[in-house]
């Protein structure tokens, strides 16, 4: 299994949406075959209401990128679509070109477990515009969701203030592939473990789990359930003390931890599922110690998200041991991250770049122009502002950056006393695989590294601080001029100046 979720060597080229095709047919038939493109791919609101993002999802797209191909049974279903007039809607010539391609497009990103931010690009995409183009729903697919989830993760993880986090949402995620990829994206973001095998399987996250109400039930007596199952699992006994009563249950609990003693052993904690998590645990705290039980752990479970997690914490819940599923693996409250691929500038091979805006009454949804890098700041070990430039015309002298929805906001990074980084690096160019993908195990330690640069007040859960994201002034005055000409306001604009 690989980090797309589909058998090693299998081609998700298909994964895509119709228009692309259609579009690719297009510039084939208007011999642009040879028209080169540059695409970013974006979000323009920043998940859950948060101040962050953390990116993830680079891996899944190198190996979709690595094994992208058409078969001839694509290709067989393609010839048997029509257009409305009922004619095939691609021919067999196109098809054919279909079959032999191969990628050839430089690829720029992120990696995986980067801070990012609102109208910044993770993804920057040059190349024929043919096969920048087809490559977009799949990049979409795989970069929005595991962005989503591993930043998700970050904040859970985050309102845990220290205690571990185990992920368990795979009976609930959005199918197989959403389950695999959920449990790698949380173990970015900074979940613990999961209870996920395949995925602990194919990503080598480590895996947990005990028993369910089930077991309890399947014995006439609570006690009884404790006991074979403390037999059978005697270094792995973490016991569910809510099915009849949760105090009942964890003096039964003490119990069996006494015999487990007896034999080496110890209990390792017990589970909260259900009830007060606050007052149980609080109660179960004190069970446990007056017992000589001080280093049982408690787990709690039961729709947990960080939001629950941050008022338990509040209410001086005695957990140390969370386990988040549902609201986790299916990004409960924000179910979409948004995400967005769009064009910003076209040439002819050898040509200069001819850069293009999309407009719209929406300031947000105007697009940037250029072949675009991020400058990453940095002062006293924090980040203090990221910067949109084009590589083209790179940033010079003292960096002045405005803010693309009100350009009387402005930062000005003085040098002497900041460092800075560009965040997009080679991945691929001219198709082939330039860069040597970290361990699993380092890009989450990436990106708590990345998140340990964040001022606190921007990992803040409600109404965190705005992290400074614009563009630079050369970038802003072409973004701001490409918008006049496209509204026809230019020469007027120049005119009465």
């Amino acid at each position: 299994m690989n980090n797309v979720g589909l058998p090693a060597e299998s081609s998700l080229a298909m994964l895509t949406d119709l228009y692309e095709l259609t579009m690719a047919y297009g510039f084939w038939k208007n011999d642009m075959l040879d028209t080169e493109a540059a695409f970013h791919l974006s979000f323009r609101e920043t998940p859950f209401h948060g101040g962050f993002a953390v990116s993830c999802g680079l891996e899944s797209v190198i190996e979709y990128i690595e094994t992208f191909r058409f078969s001839r049974q694509d290709t067989d279903y393609l010839a048997g679509l029509n257009g409305l007039d009922g004619k095939p809607l691609f021919s067999a010539d196109f098809l054919e070109y279909l079959r032999e391609l191969r990628l050839e497009c430089d690829i720029d990103a992120s990696p995986e477990g980067t801070v990012v931010f609102a109208r910044e690009p993770l993804i920057r995409v040059s190349g024929p515009i043919l096969q920048c183009q087809l490559v977009e729903s799949a990049l979409l697919n795989l970069v929005n969701f595991q962005t989503l989830i591993a930043t998700k993760a970050a904040r859970v993880v985050f309102s845990a203030e220290g205690d571990q986090v185990i992920e368990f949402g795979l009976r609930r995620a959005h199918g197989v592939n959403g389950a695999l990829t959920a449990s790698r994206a949380s173990y970015v973001g900074g979940c613990h473990a999961t209870s996920n095998v395949l995925a602990g399987q194919s990503y080598g996250i480590p895996v947990t789990g005990t028993l369910a109400h089930s077991w309890i039930m399947a014995f006439d007596d609570e006690l009884e359930a404790f006991d074979a199952y403390a037999r059978a699992q005697p270094n792995n006994t973490i016991l569910l003390v809510d099915t009849y009563n949760s105090i009942e249950g964890v003096r039964k609990a003490i119990e069996i931890g006494r015999r487990l003693r007896r034999t080496g052993h110890d209990l390792a904690g017990i589970r909260l599922d259900s009830g007060d998590l606050a007052w149980l645990s609080r109660q179960a705290r004190m069970i446990l110690d007056e017992n000589g039980f001080e280093n049982t752990a408690i787990a709690a479970t039961n729709d947990l998200d960080e939001s629950i997690i941050a008022s338990l914490k509040q209410q001086h819940a005695a957990v140390n041991l969370w386990g988040v599923g549902t609201r986790l693996v299916t990004a409960y409250d924000q179910p979409a991250l948004g995400g967005v691929y769009k064009l910003s500038a076209v040439r002819k091979p050898g040509g200069e770049w001819k850069y293009r805006v999309k407009l719209s009454e929406q300031a947000a949804k105007t697009s940037t122009p250029g072949v675009l890098q991020i400058r990453r700041f940095e002062r006293k070990g924090a980040f203090i502002g990221d910067m949109v430039y084009d590589i083209m015309s790179p940033p010079e002298g003292q960096p002045l950056m405005l803010d693309p929805l009100d350009a009387t906001r402005r930062k000005v990074f003085d040098l002497a006393h900041t460092t800075s980084t560009d965040l997009l690096i080679p991945i691929f160019r001219k198709g082939h695989r330039v860069y040597d993908s970290p361990r699993l195990d380092d890009i989450r330690a990436h990106a708590s590294d990345q998140l340990n640069h964040l001022d606190p007040g921007i990992r803040r859960l409600v109404n965190p601080h705005e992290y400074p994201v614009g563009f630079e002034e050369k970038l802003h005055a072409l973004r701001t001029q490409l918008i006049l000409e496209g509204r026809g306001l230019r020469s007027a604009r120049l005119e009465k100046t």
